[in-house]
């Protein structure tokens, strides 16, 4: 949970993707061991491309998450946060991945992905039932992103519920959405370190 956001909060985060970045973390972790072992501590000096693999693993798999809370839905991506206000959402669509779409752009999450076309085969009978009203197409139709045992499924039913409680609370004015942007603050930091990780690389390769 991030502290910045203050108020009732939720935080979505997929678990395939925490999966993933441990794989990645013990991965660099077993390099790490066999170059010490196999060639004495002065092999620490090039595991960059092991350092590499680690915060990749951080980076593209265990932080990013939706965070829902009481200003609006903060997509954390690797290299940006997107924060969209209650009030400047219009529609949310789950058809390859989480995505918020307002009056002027449409933000995806990294957290989020959809199932893909065969996602809908695994579907049991709960799945489809007592999801937000807003999920449900014509027929009462959902769509394989929508379901509530998908990453895609689970983050937008959070957004979906929440948004719906401000509106059926009147805590939301009709007509705001074109004159509210959402806010993208892009990761110098993250892409800094991606670039001298990817250059320390390079170089302990090309020294090898």
């Amino acid at each position: 949970m991030s502290s910045a956001h203050a108020g009732n909060v939720e935080v979505f985060k997929a678990r395939t993707n925490k999966w993933f970045a441990w794989l990645s973390w013990a991965v660099a972790a077993f390099g790490v061991v066999v170059s010490v072992v196999m060639a004495g501590p002065g092999a620490l000096g090039g595991i960059a491309p092991l350092a590499f693999i680690a915060f990749m693993g951080w980076q593209l798999f265990w932080m990013p998450s939706v965070v829902v809370h009481d200003a609006g839905v903060t997509l954390e991506n690797p290299f940006r946060s997107v924060e969209v206000p209650w009030a400047a959402l219009v529609h949310v669509d789950t058809r390859f991945a989480l995505t918020l779409v307002t009056a002027e752009k449409s933000y995806t999450s990294w957290a989020a992905p959809a199932p893909g076309i065969w996602g809908g085969r695994h579907a049991r009978p709960e799945d489809l039932h007592g999801l937000p009203a807003t999920t449900y197409g014509p027929g009462k139709s959902v769509r394989p992103g929508d379901l509530r045992s998908t990453d895609s499924g689970q983050a937008a039913m959070l957004v979906r519920a929440r948004w719906h409680e401000l509106v059926e609370g009147g805590q939301l004015a009709a007509g705001e959405a074109s004159s509210t942007a959402a806010t993208v603050t892009v990761r110098w930091v993250a892409i800094g370190a991606v670039v001298l990780l990817l250059a320390a690389s390079y170089l302990a390769v090309s020294a090898g």
